[in-house]
């Protein structure tokens, strides 16, 4: 190899990179033992950012584009060089490229339980997982905060610092959200609206850019899911209308199991309904009515004459809400009352 050739292979002509390695977010123009031609080119995709960088400072930054690199083009780097007007010379100084694709399908999630204030629980702890996607939205901040002067910095790399993000900045917003726990937990895109805001005003100070954030699922303790259940289940108690349809809706699969199918069914709901409008009734009146002389006498409930009682437990029977054994048993019990 002769001397002339040797020395042309110390320059080079064209700066570009292809991304031939996925997941890769950031890369360092090899330029050991090799400079840059004056008037050379520089081709920037239209997913990439180029920024010169000279002894660890940032010069130029070049968006998309064909770039012929002179000290018009590089007026920062020439600066900083105290380049003349005439200097024509090749030079020395580090590329970097960077990938502003959006960065989707990221996965997310809790290794462990965090802690949130609520104002209905005191402190929940949950774990939560989910998706989100990003972008490099400023290469000179990326550069300055996150991937420095690193030959290579890749998603993985990222993503191990983002995590930690996202945990902290979760637990913090959910922590100070005036909605309810209950609420965002029955309500993933509500919780996922909570968090988004402020996850991305962290990822902006590092120059990235949030684009999808949501929450697909949330892990409760045993003790709170029970705690949940039984607050749910004391809800529906305080309304005795839900209450009896939530009686009804448990029963019914079970009707096939029961001795008498779904008329023995219907007559437990049905004397179970009537229990709970008496208790109803009877608090109701005794908030409302004052209370009652002491010497007053109690009256007695009127009882209704066998044929009426006859008529009554016929029309159960054909609603279906007693058996025909529990028809002939009663029926028998008015007659024999009639004729004894």
């Amino acid at each position: 190899m002769s001397l002339g050739s040797f020395i042309k292979k110390q320059f080079i002509d064209i700066l570009q990179w292809n991304e031939d390695v996925e997941g890769v977010l950031a890369f360092r123009y090899p330029m050991q033992d090799f400079e840059i031609q004056y008037g050379g080119s520089l081709t920037v995709r239209e997913s990439q950012v180029a920024v010169f960088v000279n002894e660890g400072k940032i010069a130029d930054v070049f968006g998309p584009g064909m770039h012929k690199l002179t000290t018009q083009t590089l007026p920062v780097l020439t600066y900083l060089k105290n380049w003349d007007k005439l200097f024509e010379s090749p030079f020395k100084s580090d590329v970097y490229f960077f990938s502003t694709r959006l960065q989707t399908g990221r996965k997310w999630g809790t290794p462990q339980a965090i802690t949130l204030r609520d104002t209905d629980f005191g402190m929940v702890r949950l774990r939560a997982f989910g998706m989100y996607s990003y972008a490099i939205a400023d290469a000179r901040k990326f550069f300055t905060t996150i991937s420095g002067t690193r030959a290579v910095y890749t998603r993985d790399d990222l993503e191990e610092q983002l995590r930690g993000i996202l945990v902290s900045t979760m637990a913090t917003s959910l922590g100070t959200a005036s909605a309810p726990f209950l609420d965002m937990a029955a309500n993933q895109t509500l919780m996922a609206g909570q968090v988004k805001g402020p996850i991305e005003s962290a990822f902006e100070k590092y120059g990235l850019a949030l684009d999808v954030f949501n929450v697909t699922s949330i892990n409760l303790p045993e003790d709170l899911q029970e705690a949940l259940d039984k607050r749910i289940a004391m809800g529906m108690a305080g309304d005795l209308n839900k209450y009896t349809q939530y009686q009804v809706a448990n029963a019914v699969p079970l009707a096939a199991q029961n001795e008498g199918g779904m008329a023995g069914v219907g007559a437990s709901l049905s004397a179970g309904l009537v229990l709970g409008q008496t208790m109803a009734q009877g608090l109701a009146a005794g908030q409302k009515a004052p209370p009652a002389p002491s010497a007053a006498p109690v009256a007695t409930a009127a009882t209704p004459d066998p044929e009426t009682r006859l008529a009554q437990l016929k029309g159960l029977l054909d609603k279906g809400l007693i058996s025909t054994g529990d028809f002939e048993s009663a029926k028998a019990e008015v007659i024999k009352k009639l004729v004894g």
